[in-house]
């Protein structure tokens, strides 16, 4: 089961960030923020108060953020408040090393930290994945890495001197995009660390809170950057819109796959969105798939049916020492 959620939140995520990367070639990527993150908390707070509706309380779950009295809930309130926070710092840092750096090294050092880093913690935390899995989860490490990579360039010198000249600034570029990568890697592994401590205490409610959250980061960006929202032209608002829902599913699949199974696991086969919006951008707008990208969806697929094939007793997590 933590598999096919995972798989679910990743394929909604990749979808997510092809629309809203499509809304941003007409739009400030500040803009198209203000509006997908909005519309995700909309629809998650919606969703959240239809689930106290007594005929509908099955939706939010054991242990839902419905009481807020109890210590545990604003607890988890927290950590759903920092998880959007996260978030949104991570797509900040992300879109800013698009615009300033090679997007070669920036896409796939996200996508590898992003990843890592809640693995990390995972198993700091007494999680032993089988031998099946830990193959399984190494190929979509890699797997990550490759459908991540976007063709070169961008690394131009206007430096006309000696080699040495011209190799100073392609190499400057290089560390920044590996900084931009890092930062932007942190802050959505954080996102994924916290709204999956959040969610132990329930799934709805966590993910509207992290949302809003996220909305005030935006709206702060947007008024920091004094970006001038300009929508209703070429189909930006709608885009942007379902970018944000799909978004915002994507994190309740995600949730729910990390209390299904493995943390580490879970957060490993979600972070394989990429995939997903390189497929989107081939089949909708025709753009060429690389070789590497195409490797790099193959060994996903390979990591996937490793850990997919593997008995469920194999995947119980050993209780730390």
């Amino acid at each position: 089961m933590v598999t096919i959620l995972a798989l679910a939140a990743a394929v909604l995520y990749g979808t997510a960030d092809f629309l809203g990367g499509v809304a941003s070639r007409r739009a400030s990527v500040f803009a198209v923020l203000a509006l997908t993150v909005p519309a995700g908390a909309v629809v998650m707070l919606l969703v959240a108060l239809l689930g106290q509706v007594p005929a509908l309380g099955g939706l939010v779950g054991h242990g839902g953020l419905g009481s807020p009295s109890s210590m545990g809930d604003w607890s988890a309130a927290g950590w759903a408040a920092a998880s959007g926070v996260c978030g949104a710092a991570g797509l900040v840092a992300f879109y800013a090393g698009f615009a300033t750096a090679p997007i070669s090294v920036v896409a796939p050092v996200a996508a590898l930290v992003s990843a890592v880093l809640p693995a990390g913690v995972a198993i700091a935390g007494g999680e032993r994945p089988a031998t099946t899995v830990i193959a399984g989860g190494l190929i979509c490490l890699v797997a990550i890495v490759l459908v991540s990579a976007q063709p070169g360039g961008g690394e131009r010198s206007d430096h006309s001197g000696e080699r040495g000249d011209r190799i100073r600034p392609v190499t400057s570029g290089r560390l920044r995009a590996l900084g931009y990568g890092a930062a932007a890697g942190a802050g959505f592994g954080l996102f994924f660390i916290f709204l999956k401590n959040a969610g132990q205490s329930g799934v709805l409610w966590p993910v509207a809170i992290s949302r809003s959250a996220g909305t005030v980061v935006a709206f702060g960006i947007v008024l920091a950057t004094r970006t001038r929202l300009r929508f209703g032209r070429g189909g930006i608002t709608g885009i942007a819109l379902i970018s944000g829902a799909l978004d915002a599913a994507a994190n309740v699949c995600y949730v729910l796959a990390t209390r299904a199974g493995l943390f580490g696991l879970a957060v490993v086969i979600t972070s394989l969105y990429p995939g997903m919006t390189v497929l989107l951008a081939r089949v909708l707008l025709g753009e060429r798939m690389r070789w590497v990208q195409r490797t790099g969806l193959l060994l996903a697929a390979v990591g996937v049916i490793l850990v997919a094939l593997l008995p469920l007793r194999g995947a119980l997590i050993l209780p730390p020492p």
